[in-house]
């Protein structure tokens, strides 16, 4: 289950300075779901400082997931 702020998918970015938007937020985060949590993680870490790049945070980015076993 995650949990999380309208941050990341609205973070500006990527080749064209547009938003991440939820479509690619949810596939993203359905592609890493299975993964142990510490690797989503990092994973979550790098897609977001790889999409932003250079441009500057416009939103406070908080997700949070739990594993329901």
């Amino acid at each position: 289950i995650y949990v999380f702020s309208d941050g990341y998918p609205d973070q500006f970015g990527g080749p064209t300075g547009k938003k991440y938007k939820y479509k690619t937020f949810k596939k993203f985060l359905l592609s890493i779901s299975q993964l142990p949590v510490d690797e989503q993680s990092a994973l979550l870490i790098e897609e977001y400082d790889r999409w932003k790049g250079d441009l500057e945070q416009i939103d406070d980015v908080l997700v949070i997931g739990v594993r329901v076993e």
